[in-house]
């Protein structure tokens, strides 16, 4: 029986997806990205140990419901490719099931996908943090090659990629590097769109209750014209940005 540590689940309505999506948050993380809002899904002790079974009969009970509703499941987390076996199980049954499925992930553990799990998968949204070496470690703790490896990957397997970009005044938004995310991003061939994601603090507060420092508490978030500006960068590549 595969199992996997399961954070929680939601539904939601144009944000993880098309259509009205249920929402698989995982439990664990390889990478420490200074803005995540959900230090609370770091840990893999952070969530309950979940059978497959027990997943697959939870996202039954909304079967219809998002079928008619345009949606699908969503694996996100946390990283869902740090448990890739059982992502693979569920997203494989909800294939079978006939539901859209949609893979949330960093790319950084790209290379622990393998092509079942792939072909399991209609939409890759990849969170691609920030397009220079330097600034990538600084922010996250980790490496950026896994990930344009990954993209790369995608790329030739013909897989439809939804490219999540969060915008951070002072770290995130420098016109070079946009430029460089815009081009390998268009180059790709499978990108569908872009969403930049304008940085928020609304996991500030479980920082807090977990008594972690939240390293960027005292960053502003970018102002309108920021926002536009970079959207503004990906649709010069020919990408839809939003």
């Amino acid at each position: 029986m595969t199992t996997g540590r399961v954070h929680s689940w939601d539904l939601s309505t144009g944000v993880d997806g098309p259509g009205t999506r249920f929402v698989l948050f995982l439990s664990g993380c390889p990478l420490r990205c200074q803005y995540c809002a959900n230090p609370d899904t770091w840990h893999l002790r952070d969530g309950r140990e979940s059978e497959a079974d027990a997943v697959l009969a939870e996202i039954g009970r909304y079967r219809s419901f998002i079928t008619a509703a345009g949606g699908g499941v969503t694996i996100t987390g946390g990283e869902p490719l740090l448990q890739p076996a059982f992502t693979a199980e569920v997203l494989h049954r909800c294939r079978e099931l006939g539901l859209h499925t949609a893979l949330d992930t960093s790319g950084f553990l790209g290379a622990r996908a393998t092509d079942r799990l792939l072909a399991d998968t209609d939409l890759v949204l990849l969170d691609i943090k920030v397009f220079d070496i330097a600034a990538y470690r600084a922010l996250t703790g980790g490496d950026l090659a896994p990930t344009l490896t990954f993209a790369t990957r995608l790329s030739r397997l013909g897989k439809p990629i939804r490219l999540r970009y969060v915008l951070v005044p002072g770290r995130t938004d420098d016109e070079a590097a946009v430029d460089g995310l815009a081009a390998f991003a268009a180059g790709l061939g499978t990108v569908e769109c872009v969403d930049v994601l304008p940085f928020h603090k609304l996991g500030a507060a479980k920082y807090e209750a977990l008594g972690i420092p939240f390293p960027l508490c005292h960053s502003p978030t970018p102002p309108a014209e920021l926002v536009e500006r970079v959207r503004g960068q990906f649709r010069e590549h020919g990408l839809r940005a939003y």
